[in-house]
């Protein structure tokens, strides 16, 4: 199961979340709702700031608590945006008029995601969500706790757009940490913003605002310029400082996450990164006796949430998700799919209490049908395929038949 350092996660978070964004092109398209009220001068008046050094398009982290976790989605991963180079076109254009950028974003189907409160980019959302979370958003460190989460599960939370950059350690593994300290510039705010999906598999276009500010780019040594009307999606967390986030640390990034970065005080279910709960484990991980946790409700929910052909999603994506690679995205996209819609609160019960990822099933002891069972046999190999251990290969639980 792959969970990563977060050494300097609040500035990745930052960034990725600025990352997420693109819409192709030097202009901005016509029609496209970029904030609720859809009025840049509303957001940049000062009296409507979300914090005191920029507005919510400045995606400004001040501590980790700011970051709500949520589960579901789909929902875009801009981390890396803004160079045309590189293995997958990830640019960030400037629009003619300079206000919004354009790029090319991941494409993240389902899994467990951060939202950074000082950054949403619909005024209602935003003030419920403080509301219920607290202005630092440390009342809202559970899955799902925050407004926010729904609004992008049920694809709401901007009109026009059914997908929206946030901020994930998913590719974070394959593709590196870092930061790099920028002064005043141009770069692209892109958390909440609304994103597009594109004719390229794996990747979307989000349309973010751009502000002028100092801001962190979330790789080490990097040229903050890049030229041809190219910005970074970034973000800002005042005093954040570069520091190497080699793969051996990786393990326990939440003992290395500096304090404006999702860093919670504890393990997230089905996360990736250093920020995961492990796998079951066979005999030793059990629901502690005061849980609460009805297994009668969840096994009724991985029974009654059914993907499109009939197998149980909840199943499957426990079998994928967890183990999941930026190179088997659209085995998640399968696996998890329908999911979101889905009430799995129970599960998410059952594991938050356990402190395991896709493991709800095993602690309850949940039978899949038989199409399931086949479904699951099919993307454990296909994972396997790809150079991935599934969980099957790692606890023989979740193997299914073929």
């Amino acid at each position: 199961m792959k969970r990563y350092c977060p050494a300097l996660l609040l500035v990745l978070v930052m960034i990725l979340a600025a990352s997420c964004n693109g819409s192709g092109g030097s202009q901005t398209a016509p029609g496209i709702v970029h904030f609720v009220p859809n009025s840049h001068a509303f957001w940049s008046d000062p009296s409507n700031w979300t914090t005191s050094l920029g507005p919510a398009y400045a995606d400004i982290t001040l501590a980790s608590s700011n970051f709500v976790p949520c589960r579901g989605g789909p929902f875009a991963l801009c981390y890396y945006s803004g160079p045309s180079s590189g293995a997958e076109d990830l640019s960030c254009t400037l629009t003619s008029d300079g206000n919004y950028a354009n790029c090319q974003c991941f494409d993240i189907p389902y899994g467990v995601y951060f939202v950074d409160i000082n950054a949403i980019l619909n005024h209602a959302v935003y003030e419920e969500t403080v509301a219920q979370c607290g202005a630092d958003g440390s009342l809202c460190a559970t899955l799902n706790s925050a407004p926010v989460c729904a609004n992008v599960n049920q694809k709401n939370l901007i009109p026009g757009s059914s997908v929206y950059s946030t901020f994930s350690f998913d590719c974070i593994p394959e593709n590196g940490l870092g930061v790099t300290n920028c002064s005043n510039a141009p770069y692209a705010g892109c958390m909440t913003a609304p994103c597009f999906k594109t004719d390229q598999a794996g990747i979307v276009k989000c349309s973010c605002p751009v502000f002028n500010g100092p801001y962190q780019v979330g790789q080490n040594e990097q040229a903050c310029t890049l030229g041809d009307d190219l910005v970074w999606s970034a973000a800002y967390a005042p005093g954040a400082t570069p520091t190497a986030t080699p793969a051996a640390v990786a393990a326990d990034a939440r003992a290395a996450a500096p304090g404006a970065v999702p860093s919670p005080g504890t393990c997230l279910p089905d996360a990736p990164g250093g920020l995961g709960c492990p796998l079951y484990v066979p005999g030793i991980t059990v629901l502690p006796p005061d849980s609460g946790v009805d297994c009668t409700k969840v096994c009724e929910e991985y029974h009654s949430c059914l993907q499109p052909k009939g197998a149980q999603a909840g199943f499957t994506c426990d079998a994928t998700l967890c183990t999941d690679e930026c190179n088997d995205r659209d085995l998640v996209s399968i696996a998890c799919s329908g999911l979101a819609g889905c009430n799995i609160s129970e599960i998410v019960k059952a594991e938050t209490a356990a402190q395991c990822s896709c493991c709800a099933s095993q602690l309850c002891e949940c039978d899949p049908s038989v199409k399931t069972n086949k479904a699951i046999f099919e993307l454990d190999q296909q994972q396997r395929d790809r150079g991935i251990e599934p969980q099957c290969d790692i606890n023989a639980t979740l193997c299914g038949q073929g």
